[in-house]
This record gives structure tokens, C-alpha cells and sequence, in this order.
């Protein structure tokens, strides 16, 4: 059977691609994979055509984003759909790999694909825990995303944390605020989905679609505030309504991938009467005072220890497991908002 690759050929076009299987060279192996993750933030703004680089492009050297060139005048077509949530069995050696065996459960980032190619090194390095889950294995990079948000935040015991978001990154900040000793309020729009939050160890939730949320976590708190807020969303009126819901000379963790612009975000207003700190949080870099003894392997490994140890719930966030073959209406399920989710696994 032919290897398959998920490509978004144009905004809510999905297409199967068939891809030619490498030879592994002698310290290589092949993984088929078991389950795929989809983002329902990053991947759902490629699928529905509103990323920032689908008219402009990221100049690495400078840090800019610019508008397209000639040369790249198109996104299209994504390849595997930015698909950064996977897992995979061993199924072939190269000559020379040893201590490792077929059957070997391994980790990763390589897109919506059925077989990819990986180094001995990087396999031992992103070994699953015995014992865990294989489904588990998806959140390598979304739990990574979650813990560098909860470094940046910085926090102590005693502290009230306010989470804004509660879709998957959303839930396994909430999750990882509370193992730090904090005390979790977590904010969403969906009751849905605050459903997940309260069984997962929320002292609080609000459905902000009901109430304003920054006036009941000031109550919640003798009127101060709290300590830290984390944005995860990515909807600009939620990072307004975190920062005004933070004590004088707060701190808002902004993780969220924010679209368009934000006309709902008014910074003369709360955050320049409250001395609030705004600090950006993201995947591609750690906080400087944590990188002698933090990367991005770290942080992998550590979801994936707490989830073995039962601390950190990953597989109870799956609602949806999906054939790969069936992935295009998964999209149009996602893209409609047609049923309650909160994670959908592509299932191989």
C-alpha cells in the first residue's frame, strides 16, 4: 500500500498525495505511524486561508514578516498540513541502528503522513515512556507549547492563575498552572469544554459568553486580582479581558496565535493604569534565564513523564478518533464548529 501525505492544496481544499518511500540509510529507521493530532488553532488558520503567511512570509535573519515575493507567491500547497502532533511505531532498521527494535513506540513532529524517516538518535531520543499510551505520544509539541507557557509565567505556590481558553493547549496550561501550586480559574465561551476544565482540577470556571469574567475573578479574590493570567486562545478580547482581570503590576502569558488584528484590544484602558507586563509566549524560543537547563526535549519529556505518573491527563482530551482516510470531513467538522470536540486524532 502507498505511503499517503495530507496536503491543504488551497484554503479548504484537503488532498491525499502519495509519497515515495526513502531507503533508509544505515542509521535510519522508518516509522509507520499511529495516530496524528489536528490543531484546531495553527492548522485550522492554514485550512480556512487566514494564517499570516498566506500573504506574507517570515524573514528569519531579520525577524520580519513581509509581504510574498514572486518567488513564493502562495502558502499553497501545505505539505501535511503543518501537522506537529504525531506518533509512530518502528517498523524498519537501518543496518547499522542497534538497540532499538521494531515495535519501538516513537514521538514527534512530521506532519499528517502515514511513514516517515527519522535518525537512530532522534528516535532513542523520543522514545515513549513503557507503559504510556501510544495516543498520548500526540502531545509532544502541544504539551511542550503549554509548559513553555507556564515557564514564562512563572509561578509560585499560593498563586491565582487565570486561564483564558480552555480548547487542548488551553486545558494542559490549566492542568500544569495547578501542578505548580497554583489556583486555577479557568475562562472559555463553551460550557462544553469548562466541562473538561472542572474535571480536570479547576478551582473555577467561567463562561465569559455569561459573565464578565475579570469582575468575578477580582471577587473571586478579594477584589485584587489575579496574580498571573495566561492566554491561550487566541482571540484578542480575551487577551483584554486577561489583562483586566490581573492585580496592579500583573503578569499576562500571551500564547495564544492571534489573527487579523485587535479590535478588541484596548491598551489605554487596564493595562496602562495597572502597570501590566505582557509577555510573549512561544514554541520556537525559551525564557533566557532558563535555557542553561530548559529545551524544547526537556519539556517533551517531562509531559510525557507526568503523563505517565497519572499527573497530566492527555488521552482523556480526545473526543475524536478519525480514519486518516476520513480526514477531510474531520476538517469541515472542526472548520463548522458541527459538534462538540475538543481533540480529534487522525487514527492510521
Amino acid at each position: 500500500m502507498a505511503a499517503l501525505r495530507l496536503d491543504f492544496s488551497a484554503p479548504k481544499e484537503v488532498a491525499f498525495v502519495e509519497i515515495e518511500e526513502q531507503q533508509l540509510a544505515a542509521n535510519e529507521v522508518r516509522l509507520s505511524t499511529l495516530y496524528s493530532g489536528i490543531s484546531a488553532g495553527t492548522q485550522l488558520t492554514a485550512y480556512r486561508g487566514i494564517n499570516p503567511f498566506v500573504k506574507k512570509q517570515f524573514d528569519g535573519d531579520r525577524r520580519l514578516f513581509l509581504d510574498r515575493t514572486e518567488e513564493a507567491p502562495s502558502l499553497y500547497p501545505v505539505r501535511g498540513c503543518w501537522g506537529y502532533e504525531e506518533v509512530g511505531v518502528v517498523s524498519e532498521l537501518g543496518s547499522a541502528v542497534s538497540g532499538l527494535k521494531e515495535g519501538d513506540v516513537v514521538y514527534g513532529t512530521w506532519g499528517h503522513k502515514s511513514t516517515h524517516v527519522v535518525t537512530e538518535s532522534f528516535a532513542r531520543d523520543h522514545l515513549l515512556p513503557e507503559g504510556l499510551d501510544p495516543l498520548a505520544g500526540i502531545y509532544s509539541q502541544m504539551g511542550a507549547i503549554a509548559l513553555n507557557a507556564i515557564l514564562d509565567a512563572d509561578i509560585h505556590v499560593g498563586e491565582t492563575v487565570a486561564v483564558f481558553g480552555q480548547g487542548v493547549p488551553g486545558q494542559l496550561v490549566a492542568q500544569l498552572a495547578r501542578l505548580n501550586g497554583a489556583e486555577v480559574v479557568a475562562i472559555d465561551l463553551d460550557d462544553y469544554r469548562l466541562g473538561f476544565s472542572k474535571r480536570l482540577g479547576a478551582a473555577h470556571t467561567i463562561n465569559s459568553r455569561e459573565a464578565d469574567a475579570a469582575s468575578q475573578i477580582k471577587a473571586l479574590t478579594g477584589d485584587r486580582g489575579a496574580d498571573i493570567a495566561i492566554e491561550i486562545s487566541g482571540a484578542s478580547g480575551a487577551l483584554h479581558e486577561a489583562i483586566r482581570s490581573v492585580a496592579y503590576n500583573g503578569r499576562v502569558v500571551t500564547a495564544g496565535f492571534y489573527q487579523g488584528g485587535a479590535k478588541d484590544l484596548f491598551l489605554g484602558e487596564e493595562f496602562h493604569h495597572n502597570r501590566i507586563q505582557l509577555i510573549g509566549s512561544q514554541i520556537s524560543g525559551i525564557n533566557l534565564q532558563l535555557t542553561n537547563r530548559w529545551d524544547r526535549l526537556r519539556m517533551e519529556r517531562t509531559v510525557m513523564e507526568l503523563a505517565l505518573s497519572g499527573k497530566l491527563k492527555l488521552t482523556e482530551l480526545v473526543t475524536h478518533r478519525v480514519p486518516f482516510e476520513q480526514a477531510a470531513e474531520a476538517y469541515r467538522m472542526l472548520d463548522a464548529n458541527a459538534e462538540p470536540s475538543l481533540q480529534v486524532a487522525l487514527q492510521f
